[in-house]
């Protein structure tokens, strides 16, 4: 059997991969190794149309098992994790499936303290699928109750780490997701002037041609209306990519090097590590070193990120992609938060966006994302594997290159980093054709 957790949870096509059934019979599961004995689970969902649907398949299987369910309703994944814990909850649930199309969606797990879940739990949850579990009755079976004022205490949790704004004009792009109330309120109780897209709880449009995995809308209203500047999450607001006054794309990288920066200035970065993954553009790296910051690279997935931060004891660490961790603040990678500390970063320092990043330097890095039936059946292709040692071989120390199947989706991401952008563009490019002939992928 397939293993059912992935880099970041369960996904899948809603109601085909991914059907009320075995959500249901994942939360049972999940109640046996999570709670067993009964207990309390926090449920929350983004805004696709699919989500109502497996929320009610998920709340039925934990009833079932004898766990009662907290119902959040519409909230980011990091507010799940944050809730979780501040209510003494057993587990938290969100169903999402974060930047993905609005076809997939996913099921991810919170322990009690808010982290989620190892790989050694997921496989303990996977093995109890196969178990037929306690059926309760009566008084025993779980009951649910709705939280009013999720919403509030994780505001006053983001207020309470931000510094005022007053007169800042800020653009939040929603992206049609779990932070299109919550964003646009966070930045109004800050003292900014908002201007908000994409608000509506639409799961039909969530992600499209919109928020953190096209910032194209962004830059434009950043630019119309002559904002300092914006954000664009992603649909379950675990990430965020920013956009400077002038329009510019301020992604991951960038972001963990103007917050290691701040964080260094105000000596609350000890020690002095980053942890980054291996997306990460080498000038970031170098950047940080020029700093005296270690930098620790790790796979790709901010679970992974943060098992490094925790190893290392570091406090700060992301993805180029925008989820990014502060261990001292958070449990997991919050899109809310980070664009806070971005933005503290700035006031306490006088100066733009622009200016806290423009003497980055970063190489031309090129990514292809190749579609394809099977990820790892295509890079166990032998002819694939020479031609990406080849390329290896020919960037030498002038680049970078890594070749490696998503954990989210059926693609394979080709990435390439060289001083010279078009060496760049033309090695990724014969790579990603080679992948997509080898392996019939789109």
């Amino acid at each position: 059997m397939a293993r059912l957790f992935g880099t970041d949870g369960i996904r899948g096509v809603a109601n085909a991969t991914l059907p009320p059934e075995l959500a249901f019979q994942v939360a049972r599961a999940a109640a046996q190794v999570l709670a067993p004995g009964g207990g309390v689970f926090f449920v929350g969902r983004d805004t696709r149309l699919s989500g109502p649907m497996l929320e009610g398949a998920l709340i039925a299987g934990l009833c079932s098992a004898g766990v009662s369910v907290v119902r959040g309703g519409i909230l980011p994944t990091a507010a799940v994790a944050y809730l979780t814990r501040n209510l003494g909850c057993d587990a938290g649930v969100v169903i999402s499936a974060s930047h993905n199309p609005i076809e997939d969606n996913g099921i991810k797990f919170f322990d009690r303290t808010g982290y989620k879940l190892s790989d050694e739990v997921e496989a303990w949850i996977e093995q109890a699928l196969s178990e037929a579990g306690p059926r309760p009755t009566g008084t025993l079976v779980g009951g649910v109750r709705d939280l009013v004022d999720g919403e509030e205490r994780y505001l006053r949790h983001l207020v309470a780490r931000a510094r005022p704004v007053r007169g800042l004009r800020v653009v939040v792009d929603c992206a049609f997701g779990a932070a299109y109330r919550l964003a646009p309120r966070l930045w109004e109780l800050l003292g900014a002037e908002v201007v908000a897209l994409h608000e509506e709880p639409d799961g039909t449009r969530i992600n499209v041609r919109c928020g953190s995995t096209h910032p194209e809308p962004l830059q434009a209203a950043v630019r119309a209306h002559g904002a300092d500047l914006g954000f664009a999450h992603d649909g379950d607001a675990d990430r965020v990519i920013a956009v400077d006054g002038r329009g510019a794309v301020v992604d991951g990288d960038l972001i963990l090097v103007a917050c290691a920066r701040h964080l260094l200035r105000r000596g609350e970065l000890e020690p002095r590590v980053v942890v980054v993954t291996v997306m990460t553009n080498l000038g970031v790296e170098r950047a940080l070193e020029r700093e005296g910051i270690r930098v620790v690279r790790a796979p790709v997935g901010d679970r992974y990120v943060l098992e490094h931060m925790l190893k290392t004891g570091a406090v700060l660490g992301g993805e180029q992609s925008g989820h990014i961790v502060f261990s001292h603040l958070a449990t997991t990678g919050d899109g809310l938060l980070t664009a806070v500390q971005l933005v503290n970063a700035m006031v306490e320092a006088d100066k733009s966006l622009h200016e806290l990043v423009s003497d980055i330097e970063r190489l031309p890095q090129v990514l292809h994302n190749v579609r394809v039936r099977d990820p790892r059946a295509a890079l166990e292709d032998e002819v694939v594997q020479r031609a990406v040692a080849r390329a290896a071989d020919a960037l030498g120390r002038a680049g970078r290159l890594l070749v490696r199947p998503s954990g989210t989706e059926s693609v394979v991401r080709v990435m390439v980093e060289h001083e010279d952008a078009g060496t760049a563009e033309a090695l990724a490019r014969e790579l990603a054709d080679l992948i997509r002939s080898r392996a019939g992928g789109s």
